[in-house]
């Protein structure tokens, strides 16, 4: 009898322990043998990277504005692929002013600098808070009317 039950416990605690190292196995292998989705340091990002805040300096000679963070200063170079906003219409570099508050994205180049893909002049829109769904004063459907 004992030895009916070392065979079950046996049955059953081999295919855990073989899934949890074919388990570990997987993940190591995919972790290291994809090299599309870790990001490396000399390729640029996919995704351009949002920002938000305020221009704290202006240099229109070379075309790049300054946002001053509680971590970090950031310099953004616009360039001629960047889209500028200025409320409804477009905008140029000329309109980007010191004191003003601007949002948009980014990618990082390989060497360091931030460039600019698309800027928006002035604070952001915010969003419309949506409302739940105000229940009908009709009775559910599967429910009987009360007398």
């Amino acid at each position: 009898m004992k030895s009916k039950a070392y065979f079950i416990a046996a049955a059953i605690t081999a295919p855990l322990l073989f899934s949890l190292s074919l388990a570990a196995q997987t993940t190591t292998k995919s972790s290291s043998a994809s090299p599309a989705t870790s990001a490396s340091p000399n390729k640029p990002v996919n995704r351009p990277i949002p920002f938000h805040g305020m221009v704290s300096a202006v240099d229109q000679k070379n075309k790049t504005f300054t946002i001053s963070g509680k971590e970090a200063t950031r310099v953004f170079k616009v360039t001629d692929k960047t889209s500028i906003m200025k409320g409804a219409g477009t905008g140029t570099m000329k309109d980007i002013a010191d004191n003003e508050e601007v949002s948009g994205a980014y990618w990082k180049k390989p060497d360091g600098t931030l460039e600019a893909k698309f800027v928006k002049l002035g604070p952001m829109e915010k969003k419309p808070a949506t409302l739940a769904p105000k229940p009908s004063g009709s009775p559910h459907p599967t429910e009987a009317p009360k007398p």
